[in-house]
């Protein structure tokens, strides 16, 4: 029995393949096109079996739909700019262009002896500037839609390289490169107009054959979120003239904030403002003194600027530090509400300030308690409590069933009736389950049983 030589068969294949341009994509075919596309790999050294695993399922795909008379575009590149490129020549201290150009070839090489089925035709180097230029064409064209702006953007610091860093490129705090302890500071900088697209990009994921994990993933980068801006008037006690309320630019002072809740105006109780939010930097520079406790704050600054966006979010221990000597003005009640820095803010959602409702919200509740704060309920409560004077029965069947709720007014006076639960420190309107009658007939019903 002849033994399988795979040196010898899949080169000989392979050559054949090379030769009759068997997977090149032929733009003048009649057949349905297919466009298929892999990660790029990151020529910041050789190929790994890591590679080959996201390859070769697609590798399979593509040689599938062939098989099903289609005609596959099926590319290959290498991603060069990345930043285990850059950071594998300085570590070798080598000019960037020959370690990268050098490794694509070996890349190449090993792609190449896997038998892939890519169209070589169509690679992709993004560090070549036959590609580039065509992101910097894409660059220009964006900037003259209005979609591409500059605006101040806090960014991770190296005071030791004097240089920007990714998020990629710190490691607890510090600089991967040189270990010096990084800072954020805010600093004009590109950004990508995506909120112009947003609705579109995330009601586009609901055709999408895709699981929803992967789509929640996606809905959570976006992050859209549906909601109201309101301005909070500041009231100073720093200055003589503080009832004239301005800020320490000479500006009317107001925070605006951001909430998805502004039916729960009336329950918020304090401010939070980001660490990184603009109207804190211009409060605690050394020229104004509209902060009492101003070393205070930058010290909190300085220690939150030493943590990952992610490590701020996911947070469970609250932290903040109240600005103290100005009070925000609750619009709804005119009620002076304490204003606070806390890392559990980000500069990048909404306004990078938010009005606190402690009661309907975990995580201001969480803070609230830590630092006394009030908690004011004003929603009235579901009735799926596991707690408390309204909490469910245990020992009870639970139904579900239709129900009716009604809102009566008095016939001369701003009036409505309401009733009073239990000792429950709220009022409800009148409501009760249908049973067998029609919302009318129900409404009836409930109102002589609550009212006599």
């Amino acid at each position: 029995m002849e033994k399988y030589d795979h040196k010898k068969i899949e080169k000989k294949w392979q050559e054949k393949w090379k030769k009759e341009q068997t997977f090149v994509a032929d733009d003048a075919s009649d057949k349905e096109k297919f466009y298929l596309l892999v990660e790029f790999p990151y020529p910041s050294g050789n190929l790994h079996v890591g590679h080959w695993y996201a390859f070769a399922v697609p590798d399979i795909f593509a040689r599938y739909l062939r098989m099903c008379g289609k005609n596959v575009l099926f590319p290959i590149g290498f991603d060069a700019f990345g930043l285990p490129a850059e950071n594998a020549a300085i570590k070798r201290g080598l000019n960037p262009r020959v370690w990268t150009y050098e490794n694509i070839d070996f890349m190449r090489n090993q792609i190449h002896s896997m038998g892939a089925s890519f169209d070589w035709s169509r690679e992709v180097v993004t560090c070549d500037p036959k590609y580039y230029k065509w992101t910097q064409w894409q660059f220009i064209e964006l900037y003259k839609k209005g979609l591409v702006y500059r605006k101040e953007t806090a960014v991770n610091w190296c005071p030791n390289d004097k240089t920007v860093l990714a998020n990629e490129q710190v490691a607890q705090g510090h600089c991967e490169r040189c270990n010096a302890e990084i800072e954020k500071r805010l600093m004009p900088q590109w950004n990508m107009k995506i909120t112009d697209y947003a609705d579109r990009l995330i009601d586009d994921l609901v055709p999408l054959n895709w699981s929803e994990q992967i789509k929640d993933s996606q809905r959570n980068w976006i992050g859209r979120s549906d909601g109201a801006e309101i301005d909070f008037e500041l009231k100073f006690t720093f200055t003589p003239d503080a009832n004239e309320n301005r800020g320490p630019h000479g500006e009317k002072a107001k925070l605006t904030v951001f909430t998805t809740r502004p039916d729960t105006l009336f329950g918020a109780t304090y401010l939070v403002l980001a660490p990184e939010h603009l109207w804190v930097t211009q409060a605690t520079d050394q020229n104004h003194n509209a902060i009492e406790n101003k070393d205070e704050v930058l010290r909190y600054i300085v220690a939150s600027s030493k943590k990952s966006e992610l490590e701020r979010a996911e947070n469970k221990e609250k932290t903040g530090v109240e600005i103290k000597g100005i009070k925000a003005i609750n619009p709804a009640n005119k009620e002076e509400v304490p204003i606070f820095v806390a890392d559990y803010v980000l500069g990048g959602y909404g306004t990078g300030a938010i009005m606190a409702v402690p009661a309907h919200d975990e995580r201001d509740g969480a803070f609230a308690k830590k630092f006394d704060l009030p908690i004011r309920e004003v929603i009235e409560p579901l009735f799926i409590r596991s707690s408390g004077e309204d909490a469910l029965r245990k020992d009870e069947k639970i139904e579900k069933r239709d129900a009716v709720a009604c809102i009566i007014k008095h016939w001369s006076e701003d009036k409505y009736l309401c009733v009073r639960w239990k000792s429950v420190p709220w009022r409800g309107f009148v409501t009760g389950g249908l049973d067998g009658e029609d919302v009318a007939t129900a409404g009836v019903r409930e109102i002589q049983e609550e009212t006599g």
